[in-house]
């Protein structure tokens, strides 16, 4: 087998945090800044023929306010804590009619030249930006938000066969849901233990946080890339671990930018050599400051890349790409979950 690069990217805009960012002006400034680059990302995409996974919340797959309004799910999440729901934003604050009025809510433009480009898969990120592991939401209230961003994403005629959970709060209680509604795969959270959200966002640790942090830059976690073996499949979903969260550019760091990159590259190499997976991961609003730092930074790991498929044949496929070949048997398939006994004609 060869080795594989896959890049997941979250793409949320200003749903990623309705809750915490206050739409000011240097928050609108960073969010245009974001669309304006998503474009360049595309081009660096197809130039180093990287496929890419774009989970997109479902929200910004509307042009106008009525026809997100008409895809709006049957059951909305009841958290204990109000403000997490991205309902109670859209009545409390309140978003534009259409995406020339307000272009941190609505992205429709920018999701028709994502699929227009080689390689590119549009990925579930959910409809509403919706937390698995908080309190108050039920399975139920999951599943009508699946429903509604399958709705949602018809008019690009797509099929969504990937799935990144919203704040990585993974919850295998979930993915017999996500299996029902065509998901094939799902980015699952890195093995070390700063990476278990399992409590939800508003109870995680400063310390945990911290231990992320310092990974990105200090080899204190575990390996990062990871054999065939290391995809499980449960409730007939493929679980594709991330490896290496792509943190952007803070000119307070210096020397540590450098080092960060330099530690994705040495991982990358790593993985090529022992014909292993390596998943990097970020959202594309982490480069709406300091924007051409970070696209530098991008290039020298994509340039790596064509190094590595030139030297040992590593090969990028998106996620959705890489369940198709465990499917088809291309990529040696795992060990099915023994207690799935579901099949694909069972799904809604």
């Amino acid at each position: 087998m060869n080795s594989i690069f896959t890049i997941s990217l979250d793409f949320e805009l200003h749903w990623g945090g309705f809750e915490k960012w206050p739409l000011n002006e240097a928050k609108k400034q960073y969010f245009l800044n974001t669309r304006k680059l998503i474009p360049q990302l595309l081009d660096l995409f197809e130039q180093h023929e990287v496929h890419v996974s774009w989970a997109t919340v479902g929200l910004l797959m509307h042009e106008s306010k009525d026809q997100l309004k008409q895809n709006f799910p049957e059951l909305k999440p009841s958290y204990d804590q109000k403000h997490l729901s991205a309902y109670h934003f859209l009545e409390s604050v309140g978003i534009g009619e259409n995406e020339q009025e307000d272009p941190y809510h609505y992205a429709d433009s920018l999701i028709k030249d994502i699929i227009s480009r080689r390689g590119q898969e549009l990925a579930s990120h959910s409809f509403a930006h919706y937390y698995c592991n908080e309190k108050g939401q039920t399975l139920a209230q999951f599943d009508a938000d699946c429903k509604a961003i399958t709705k949602a994403s018809e008019k690009y005629e797509q099929k969504l066969r990937s799935l990144v959970f919203p704040r990585n709060q993974f919850n295998t209680a979930y993915l017999k849901v996500c299996y029902e509604n065509g998901i094939d795969i799902i980015r699952s959270n890195p093995v070390d233990w700063w990476w278990d959200i399992s409590d939800g966002a508003l109870n995680e640790s400063k310390w945990k946080r911290l231990n992320r942090g310092l990974d990105a830059y200090f080899n204190i976690g575990g390996k990062t890339s990871y054999s065939i073996d290391a995809i499980q499949q449960k409730e007939g979903v493929y679980l594709l671990p991330a490896s290496r969260l792509l943190r952007p550019y803070n000119p307070k760091e210096l020397f540590l930018n450098k080092k960060k990159i330099n530690r994705i590259k040495k991982e990358m190499t790593i993985a090529a050599q022992k014909a292993e997976f390596y998943h990097l991961w970020w959202h594309p609003h982490n480069f709406g400051n300091h924007s051409e730092e970070n696209l530098d930074g991008l290039r020298e790991i994509l340039t790596h890349f064509s190094f590595l498929q030139k030297e040992y044949g590593m090969k990028s496929l998106n996620m959705g790409e890489i369940a198709e070949k465990l499917e088809d048997g291309s990529i040696l398939q795992p060990k099915a979950d023994l207690n799935h006994k579901g099949t694909k004609t069972q799904r809604n």
